[in-house]
């Protein structure tokens, strides 16, 4: 038997982590057992978990601090109520029936507890690391998270602690505002009108790059840290490299020109795949998208499919989106582009749309928050919050 738990329950600096590994003393865990408990280190001295002093809790439990313990507050907390809420949480499982059959004397826990050296009221340190240790230890013996539930919080939630959220096109349809423009007290400006949304996205055009380079992601960033933010750099060439830019310079998706030759197509898209981000194929001036995904060997996460600014006094015209989605094997996003209006939103949805791109019809508005309103009320979806603390399912 070899479980592993994971938790974190709180706030502030008492706030608690627990990482957890549980199973039988004659075997791996019980070896690892052994050895913290008799091979100690400054700083990080593992303690058995104990009730009271002199009544150790069952499974017998040992406590490893993560955070190296320098002052005798942070010390005193640990061998207080960090202590006394693991063993407690442990004899509290016992006594629910969470082991169930399994015999006690033969098993061991390994807790590893995070505490702030800030931390300082003794009953949240309690009350935190109760909560996290049970919590963990439930989550260990039920082998949480299984398949289906990793596969589908991976892209809805966010680590709380990291401060900002990296968002995932998890829930489309999705309003794209291109920001094709060459003056950056617009720019600005345009950023801080924008409404806050999650089902909003933010590029940085092509003319955008062009003119003040992908270091403009990084100016986006300071007005919309937790904006889904698309370089489009129209990759032609080079693929590897420029997707590999693209994510240094913490965009969350790359533009790749749909008439670039294959090996670059494929290769920005294993790059971006490497790196964390979506690929996007633009197919502007394509004349045959399906063909050009169903040749791929790896598939893009988005496809654009895009009229030209220049060529915007033609009908709008958005293929066969059905057959590009079944070309790349379902699991596709496809946006539209070219001189979207807004009564023309619900049709590209009803005809499979996922992203809507708009560039001028917001940009240029003298009221652009109202008017990237008009458009995501055609979305039709309501927020939801994707920066959630996970404690239940």
């Amino acid at each position: 038997m070899y479980q592993i738990g994971e938790a974190l329950v709180g706030e502030g600096p008492e706030l608690a982590h627990v990482d957890l590994v549980l199973g039988d003393k004659e075997g791996p865990v019980g070896s690892a057992f052994a050895n913290a408990l008799s091979q100690l280190s400054a700083g990080h001295t593992p303690l058995l978990a104990v009730i009271r002093p002199n009544l150790m809790t069952k499974p017998a439990t040992l406590i490893i601090p993560k955070v190296t313990l320098r002052k005798g507050g942070q010390i005193r907390e640990m061998f207080g109520p960090v202590q006394a809420a693991v063993a407690k949480a442990v004899a509290d499982c016992v006594e629910e029936g969470a082991f169930g059959d399994l015999d006690l004397e033969s098993l061991v826990i390994l807790a590893s507890i995070y505490l702030d050296p800030e931390a300082a009221d003794y009953n949240r340190i309690y009350r935190y690391n109760y909560g996290a240790t049970k919590l963990a230890i439930t989550r260990a013996l039920e082998n949480f998270p299984d398949r289906k539930t990793l596969l589908y919080e991976k892209d809805r939630a966010a680590h709380a602690v990291m401060g900002f959220k990296v968002q995932r096109l998890w829930d489309p349809p999705y309003l794209q505002v291109a920001l094709d423009l060459v003056d950056m007290q617009k720019v600005r400006s345009v950023l801080a009108e924008l409404p806050k949304n999650d089902h909003l996205i933010i590029e940085a055009g092509t003319p955008l790059i062009k003119r003040f380079g992908l270091s403009i992601i990084g100016e986006i960033r300071k007005v919309r840290p937790d904006a889904f933010i698309i370089a489009d750099l129209k990759v032609l060439d080079t693929g590897n490299l420029e997707a590999r830019m693209a994510a240094d310079a913490s965009a969350d998706a790359v533009v790749i020109s749909g008439l670039a030759p294959q090996a670059t197509l494929e290769k920005a898209i294993a790059e971006a795949r490497k790196t964390g981000i979506y690929s996007v194929i633009d197919m502007l001036n394509v004349a045959d998208p399906v063909k050009v995904i169903k040749a791929l060997k790896v598939k893009p996460d988005v496809v654009e499919i895009h009229r030209a600014i220049d060529a915007e006094d033609t009908a709008h015209s958005w293929g066969d989106i059905p057959a590009i989605r079944k070309a790349a094997g379902g699991k596709l996003l496809v946006a539209t582009a070219g001189g979207i209006r807004v009564e023309g939103v619900k049709d590209a949805i009803a005809a499979g749309a996922d992203i809507i791109v708009v560039g001028r019809a917001i940009t240029a508005s003298k009221d652009v928050h109202t008017a990237a309103d008009l458009f995501l009320e055609r979305l039709n979806k309501e927020e939801i919050d994707q920066f959630r603390v996970m404690t239940d399912f």
